[in-house]
């Protein structure tokens, strides 16, 4: 069960009340993790444990995603309003300046919560923002057909899909290298979260015009790509990289968009030393 927590964000029709869930275990130096467009805080699960070993890990519902409602009535789902939102969440815990580690959509946010100087230090998989014109539109129109099929299955479909290797695949081999990794169970659920994810077009708009382009000075930033990413492709690391000159650049061998499920002892080393 997640926890929620509730707090103000302004808005040019005055303050607005943002409501987030979260799920917080461990102990150690605080590590925000943000996940990506359609996903919600459990695709993280493969690596909390390993985290929390050595870190208070905080796996955040983005807004309209998983268990945290959309944003009210006023605020965009657009990337400043999202980090203002992850800011007012990280006053409210109080926490200060936590590590912070994101994938895809979640590891733009945490770059740019970088750049505001808002954590210690970022651990961005696959992180958004790095691609051309071409890349961004193959990429919002692969998220877009996944976002259709997950709307158009029924539930006793997904479960029967998910009962087997090659279900499970169907279902997700879009995000995974390795789908038949995960459980039946978590494979129904995502698609679920994908399916019903308030804030999936709004963000998904929003991010049309987005595009990473100022170097993060002053913390450790750590950017990994899988080989096997079939959404952003790997060269948009080189790009990141580029941009982010004193970035420590990561392959991450055999992974797909989301590694954490793919090689869990890999993305939590990979994250834990980022965050030293």
């Amino acid at each position: 069960m997640a926890d929620t927590v509730s707090f103000t964000v302004p808005s040019s029709h005055g303050p607005r009340t943002v409501t987030l869930a979260y799920r917080r275990v461990g102990s150690g130096a605080p590590l925000l993790l943000l996940h990506g467009i359609g996903h919600h805080r459990q695709a993280w699960d493969p690596v909390v444990g390993l985290l929390a070993a050595e870190r208070d890990v905080i796996a955040v519902d983005l807004p309209g995603f998983g268990e945290s409602p959309a944003l009210p009535e006023g605020l965009a789902h657009d990337l400043a309003t999202t980090n203002a939102a992850l800011a007012a969440l990280c006053e409210t815990l109080e926490l200060d300046r936590p590590h912070v580690a994101g994938n895809s959509l979640g590891g733009l946010l945490a770059l740019e919560l970088g750049r505001e100087k808002l954590v210690r230090s970022v651990t961005a998989l696959s992180p958004a923002g790095f691609w051309s014109p071409v890349e961004r539109r193959y990429a919002f129109g692969l998220l877009t057909a996944m976002r259709q099929a997950a709307r158009s299955m029924p539930l006793p479909m997904i479960e029967r899909l998910s009962r087997s290797a090659t279900g499970r695949s169907v279902l997700t081999s879009s995000i995974y290298a390795r789908p038949a990794r995960r459980s039946p169970e978590a494979v129904v659920a995502e698609t679920l979260a994908l399916a019903r994810a308030e804030g999936f077009t709004e963000t998904l708009r929003a991010g049309a015009s987005v595009q990473f382009t100022d170097d993060v000075p002053g913390l450790p930033v750590t950017v990994a790509w899988g080989t096997r990413d079939r959404i952003l492709v790997r060269r948009q690391g080189v790009r990141a990289k580029q941009i982010i000159p004193r970035a420590r650049l990561v392959r991450l061998p055999g992974c797909g968009h989301v590694p954490m499920n793919d090689d869990p002892a890999l993305v939590a080393r990979v994250i834990l030393d980022g965050s030293r």
